[in-house]
């Protein structure tokens, strides 16, 4: 018992600190954010409409979704001199397409077109959806984000401005979720808002950003073309992850936007939610299997129960009790600060306990992301392998090569 207490406290005193640290880490990046956005906004500030490109902005559609219909509306009431509006669908019968052409029907004004791409030949859906839409697309500046997301009016005057740059290739942007549920969705909002933008701030800080985050990216069809176009990211899950890593790694720097937007959480139950959450980690351990790993040192509360069982079996359990209350409140401070600090989640700021729950439970999912069997993705037609791409199947089971 006594040596078992000693293992379970120094596993509990590394965890406590590493997560300390990632705290401090996540308070400077948050801090360079913010310098970083009052930097664009100053040099981009009020452009006029003759310095405001023409640009293409692309949403693929999978069928109906929460707030689908608002969702939409969005992107069709921009403050924006001039843009066109493509969506693509997989079939003809998906029911997004009727809620996409009442939006389209109160906006005649803006020029808007549904692409029916068939069933994808590639083992990511919507990267197909995208290089569809690219071909029709008239502009080389390519605005794209997914059908799960709400925008402000001001949204393309502030993600398009820093594509001008001659060097900059991709921007993209942080997000807050916004449940649409009960609690297990609440618990997969909340980790969006501070967990990943956490992630993200501390990765812009370091060492610049290196990737993409699916609810927009902003991509130069000059740099798409380096890199061989959308069929260069259409064997991987994380097609957003990696599209930024071919990106920058052809030259071209990738901008993190002011601009915050909100991602849809629908409701689910705790099944839908588990499954979700292991699938995102277990495809983070593929893409970036090393900083992945080291994921296990940021969370706080799962030390801090670790350091309370371990006191109590050193028969020292107030020790234990001051380490669990600095990492409950560790996490309290993460969610004002960059919840709410960085992304604005009002959850953030008024109910900061509950991302204590949730490091909890992100601290399950990581351990269960490195549990063996294979991890299936719409309908189980496809399978996410250990490299980070994806392979496709039929209904049969057999292995579908990419065309």
């Amino acid at each position: 018992m006594q040596w078992a207490g000693i293992i379970l406290a120094v596993i509990a005193a590394v965890g406590v600190l590493s997560s300390s640290v990632f705290l401090a880490l996540a308070l400077i990046g948050a801090r360079k954010f913010h310098r970083d956005a009052q930097a664009q906004a100053r040099e981009f500030e009020a452009p006029g409409e003759s310095e405001l490109p023409f640009v293409s902005l692309m949403k693929p559609l999978h069928g109906m979704e929460p707030q689908l219909e608002e969702n939409i509306e969005s992107f069709f009431t921009q403050d924006y001199p001039q843009y066109e509006i493509l969506f693509a669908v997989d079939t003809e019968e998906d029911a997004a397409i009727a809620v996409a052409r009442r939006v389209m029907a109160r906006h005649p004004e803006r020029p808007a077109r549904i692409i029916v791409n068939g069933n994808p030949p590639w083992p990511n859906p919507p990267a197909y959806s995208f290089s569809r839409m690219v071909e029709v697309a008239k502009s080389n500046l390519l605005v794209t984000s997914d059908s799960d997301v709400v925008v402000e009016r001001n949204y393309l005057r502030e993600v398009v401005p820093p594509l001008l740059r001659e060097k900059t290739g991709m921007l993209t942007c942080v997000y807050r979720g916004l449940n649409r549920g009960g609690f297990w969705s609440l618990m997969d909002a909340i980790g969006m808002s501070v967990e990943m933008t956490a992630g993200v701030v501390i990765a812009n800080w370091m060492e610049g950003m290196k990737f993409g985050l699916g609810p927009t990216i902003v991509v130069r069809r000059d740099a798409l073309d380096a890199i061989g176009g959308y069929r260069r990211v259409g064997e991987y899950f994380s097609n957003d992850f990696v599209i930024g890593n071919f990106i920058e790694a052809a030259g071209f720097h990738i901008e993190l936007s002011r601009h915050v937007i909100t991602h849809v959480v629908p409701p689910m139950s705790f099944k839908k939610m588990w499954q979700r959450q292991v699938r995102w980690a277990a495809g983070t351990r593929r893409s970036r299997p090393l900083g992945h790993l080291g994921t296990g040192l940021v969370f706080a509360v799962p030390y801090g129960l670790m350091a309370l069982g371990a006191a109590w079996m050193l028969g020292h359990p107030a020790w234990g009790a001051v380490a669990l209350a600095w990492t409950l409140a560790n996490r309290m401070i993460e969610a004002e600060l960059v919840g709410w600090g960085v992304v604005r989640d009002r959850v953030c700021l008024t109910q900061p306990w509950l991302y204590a729950v949730r490091d909890l439970l992100g601290f399950i999912v990581w351990c269960a992301s490195y549990m063996p069997g294979r991890i299936t993705w719409r309908a189980g037609l496809f399978e996410l392998m250990d490299d980070g791409r994806v392979r496709m199947r039929d209904h049969q089971g057999r292995v579908v090569e990419m065309k």
